[in-house]
């Protein structure tokens, strides 16, 4: 099989990639680098089944292989970086997605779209199954990334019913593991930063705010999954262990052994307040469900970033 990655130097995509390589795959990683980077991928560079081509997606896009399998990765996928790009946000949403479509037209590719369970907003219902539609400001500051891939899946399916493509959505919760960059923004490197360093853990709001957090060896083998069935989804990819946030600071704070205080700090606008997946069609129709349990996929997280701030820390000294 020969598969792109769009997006695959970030954290998911790098995963993927990996994923793919070891089940025999020859892997394309196509990535502009705005939040992604090239060390994500570093210990696949000498692998002959791989390849990168460094190129924006919103642009011309030309791949002269065939391709078996276009995995759409490619887009912020963290607050802080699509509050810093949101016009690049919704470009890779809209744009990008078309031409990641039109490549997977041309070649007759399985297409997969990456999407998100932030296309149910703060929702109304608890815990979150695919019918359900959502509740999203659509001009509220995170509407860049919400609605940038609700377009995304509304694309999707046209292409599905009017041009015939084989494609498949995924709503991705919450996903954490190895290679998330320490300052993006989010709250387990965030937690996992500040407890590793001595910081003050900052939760927003109350911390009684829930998530759902997936290990990212989970979420790849039901991405995975998808990608092998012909299921158009959308189907919901995540764990369903709900943890608060509070909760959440607590765990990682004991993990790490820290000694750091928990402090509370302002909760950003249209903030969910729940998010919690219903994973049953996942079950039923690709035979998947989350198996790393939340401790133990931190402890691994952890390890990581242990490693990745001493590299940081040495990188500084030497006054890289």
């Amino acid at each position: 099989m020969k598969a792109l990655v769009t997006g695959g130097a970030g954290f998911l995509g790098s995963h993927l990639c990996e994923h793919l390589l070891d089940q025999g795959a020859e892997v394309i990683c196509m990535d502009n680098f705005l939040t992604g980077g090239p060390r994500n991928v570093e210990h696949l560079i000498d692998r002959p089944a791989f390849r990168i081509i460094e190129c924006d997606l919103t642009g011309f896009v030309h791949v002269p292989d065939r391709l078996d399998l276009v995995l759409h990765f490619a887009s912020a996928a963290s607050p802080a970086d699509y509050l810093r790009y949101p016009i690049e946000t919704l470009r890779v949403g809209s744009t990008g997605t078309l031409h990641a479509l039109g490549l997977a037209r041309e070649k007759g590719a399985r297409f997969v779209l990456a999407s998100t369970s932030e296309v149910y907003g703060d929702p109304l219902e608890h815990p979150q199954r695919e019918s359900y539609w959502g509740n999203v400001n659509p001009v509220g500051p995170r509407s860049v990334y919400d609605e940038a891939k609700r377009f995304a899946e509304s694309l999707t399916t046209a292409y599905r019913q009017s041009r015939g493509t084989d494609t498949g959505i995924v709503r991705i919760f919450n996903t954490y593991g190895p290679r998330m960059r320490p300052f993006d923004g989010r709250a387990i490197p965030t937690f996992i930063r500040q407890a590793l360093l001595g910081e003050p853990i900052t939760i927003t709001g109350d911390g009684s705010q829930t998530r759902s957090i997936c290990y990212v060896d989970d979420t790849v083998a039901g991405v995975l999954a998808m990608a092998g069935s012909d299921f158009a989804g959308p189907v919901n990819i995540g764990n369903p262990d709900e943890l608060t946030m509070l909760e959440l600071a607590t765990l990682v704070k004991e993990l790490t052994g820290s000694s750091s205080p928990i402090e509370f700090i302002e909760r950003p606008p249209d903030d969910p307040m729940v998010r919690r997946p219903d994973t049953s069609l996942a079950a039923e129709r690709l035979g998947w469900r989350a198996v790393v349990p939340a401790a133990e996929g931190l402890r691994r997280t952890i390890a990581w970033f242990v490693d990745e701030l001493s590299h940081r820390h040495r990188l500084e000294r030497l006054g890289a």
